[in-house]
């Protein structure tokens, strides 16, 4: 390897790591206000899929040491359970670095694993028809789980598969637990997108990408989706004391990226650079857990939040004509009008 090249490797990984070293020295500062108050959720149900890792894993374990009731619904029954022993381990051991909002009477919730696979209709029917049978209340619906930028697949049903589970699932899932929502109001629903929004539009000639497909566009598009599905849906619940919210969580260091492929060469300095800006999923779910619990938050419904705080939203998610055609589409093509 030439002198230049070497030099200029050797200065990217002194500075990752003096970036690195800045982060975790002031990694503290990363969890934003208001985002861990204790003993919210003391008697309240919250579902979130896509429970068992990642953002997901990190919201269930902040809001279950606030007292919270958690539904796990999760696509691999196998390691949600395992990710609920661990969960139920940390909670009775006093995990390190435990979390500032945990309930300070010690008023630990209850874990409950799902199976829920969102690639299926029949599974997200079936899970809602036990759900309804089982709980008798709802107050918090998180739509967390999600695919990222994976090879060209389709759902069960035949969908794109980052629009099929990143959309359509989710939209069916909601669709049908509305109800028990607003028997348990006030009640909340909180979406999780990206910030890629920004890259994707909604082709709709071509929503489940047969003429084309990019990975990375089509992964916007569902973020993109995911917002305009909360507008609309803040727009039908007026009046019902149910809000629902989205959020981008910034950059987070999950296996939702297991799909990108990294050179072998350049994997350490990747694994370097990330620890030192990525933030950690516990970081990442501040949002999330801030849009679930806080009473900051009371009665505001349609709005677009990062690290805590509402963000505005370029003209693209913004389009109500655009996301009422999405909405009438999206409730054929999951089956609940005909």
């Amino acid at each position: 390897m030439a002198v230049a090249a070497v030099a200029a490797l050797l200065a990217a990984l002194g500075g990752a790591v003096w970036l690195a070293a800045r982060r975790f020295v002031g990694s503290g500062a990363r969890r934003p206000p208001g985002a861990g108050e204790a003993g919210l959720m003391r008697g309240k149900t919250v579902l979130i899929t896509g429970a068992n890792s990642g953002l997901g894993r990190a919201t269930a374990a902040a809001l279950l040491r606030r007292g919270a009731r958690v539904i796990m619904g999760c696509r691999d029954r196998a390691r949600a359970e395992a990710a609920a022993g661990e969960l139920r381990r940390d909670l009775r051991d006093g995990a390190p670095g435990a979390d500032p909002g945990a309930d300070p009477g010690g008023g630990a919730g209850e874990l409950v694993v799902k199976e829920l696979d969102l690639a299926s209709l029949r599974s997200v029917r079936a899970f809602c028809r036990e759900l309804l049978q089982e709980e008798p209340r709802l107050d918090v619906l998180i739509n967390n789980a999600g695919v990222f930028q994976c090879p060209y697949t389709k759902t069960e049903d035949g969908f794109e598969m980052q629009f099929g589970v990143n959309h359509l699932g989710h939209f069916l899932l909601t669709n049908l637990l509305l109800g028990l929502l607003k028997s348990s109001a006030p009640s909340r629903i909180v979406v999780v997108s990206s910030k890629l929004y920004k890259y994707g539009d909604i082709n709709f000639e071509d929503l489940n990408s047969e003429q084309s497909y990019n990975k990375s566009f089509c992964y916007s598009r569902s973020k993109l989706a995911n917002i305009l599905f909360t507008r609309e849906l803040a727009r039908r619940l007026e009046g019902t004391k149910v809000t629902v919210n989205v959020l981008h969580p910034g950059i987070v260091r999950t296996n939702l990226g297991r799909h990108i492929h990294i050179p072998l060469m350049v994997k350490p300095l990747f694994n370097l650079v990330s620890w030192a800006f990525f933030k950690t999923p516990v970081e990442g779910a501040q949002t999330t857990i801030y849009l679930a619990s806080s009473p900051e938050v009371e009665g505001v419904s349609g709005k677009y939040f990062g690290d805590c705080k509402e963000e505005e939203l370029l003209p693209i998610a913004m389009d109500e004509s655009v996301a009422r055609k999405l909405w009438d589409i999206s409730e054929v093509m999951v089956g609940i009008v005909q």
